[in-house]
């Protein structure tokens, strides 16, 4: 089976923990496959939960050998974020709209699909933000950390990278971190790069800089630590997103990928990660 590191680096901890799962995943055969099925609240993710509930069973996600999201994107990101200490593979069906981080929805087959699904290994990134009253926040996003005005007035942020500051004030709508496989969602609507997979890089993108007008953002390495910091926070308020985790009011944040963690994702053959990527580049 094919696994795919979207980050390029090395997590012995996450490696050896996902090893142990694929063994004992081939060991329990295709009859004897734990299934945990979570959908989202659309009308068609509630009705085919009882469905293939009925037909493979459905144990709580923490006895499963593989957690089956019905829904979108956001359901996917959402059963995401519930396996970032245990990394069990998720494999998504979609029932919901874009559905780009999901296979086609089929109710036969699925234990054979599991079995013969490609897997995608991404790196989340880790958010710290500190508010105008002090206090601190922590979240992990899977595609980005965007930064975007409250109010009719414009941002103005100062930038660092690794210690290093690299633009004084950028006036924009926003401004976002994002993965190899965040590269196709917002970064991609505001004009961002696509990375590929295993690409070693963080895209950071502007939402409609403003000053300096020419600057189209910067492509970083995959370990960099970016530092945001919000200038005049009271007159010009700021808000700081881990996907759809929202801090209001950020006076700074802190941007860098996690790599102790590691999320496993399945995709029907032909329809990996990668290749998904790669075929969005070619979209026009």
């Amino acid at each position: 089976m094919k696994v795919t590191d979207v980050s390029g680096s090395v997590c012995p901890l996450g490696a050896r923990r996902l090893d142990a799962m694929l063994k004992a995943f081939a060991h329990a055969g295709m009859a004897n496959l734990k299934l945990a099925f979570f959908a989202s609240k659309r009308p068609e993710a509630q009705q085919a939960l009882p469905l293939l509930a009925a037909r493979y069973g459905n144990v709580p996600e923490e006895d499963a050998d593989v957690v089956v999201a019905l829904g979108g994107d956001g359901a996917m990101l959402d059963t995401l974020r519930r396996r970032f200490t245990d990394n069990r593979p998720v494999y998504g069906m979609n029932l919901g709209t874009i559905g780009f981080l999901m296979n086609e929805y089929q109710a036969e087959g699925l234990p054979e699909r599991i079995d013969a699904a490609e897997r995608a290994s991404l790196t989340p990134l880790r958010m710290f933000a500190v508010d105008i009253h002090g206090a601190e926040h922590r979240a992990l996003a899977i595609n980005e950390v965007s930064l975007l005005r409250q109010t009719a007035q414009s941002a103005r942020l100062k930038i660092t990278v690794d210690g290093r500051v690299r633009m004084d004030e950028l006036v924009c709508d926003g401004i976002m971190v994002a993965t190899p496989a965040g590269s196709t969602a917002y970064n991609l609507s505001a004009h961002g790069p696509i990375l590929p997979i295993g690409a070693n890089m963080l895209a950071m993108t502007p939402v409609s800089a403003f000053r300096p007008r020419r600057w189209r953002g910067a492509l970083l390495r995959h370990d960099a630590r970016v530092e945001l910091e919000v200038q005049a926070p009271d007159r010009r308020p700021v808000s700081a997103s881990a996907d759809n985790q929202e801090v209001r009011d950020i006076v700074r944040v802190t941007v860098e990928a996690d790599h102790t963690r590691r999320l496993t994702l399945l995709f029907d053959p032909g329809h990996a990660l990668d290749e998904r990527i790669l075929t969005e580049q070619f979209a026009f």
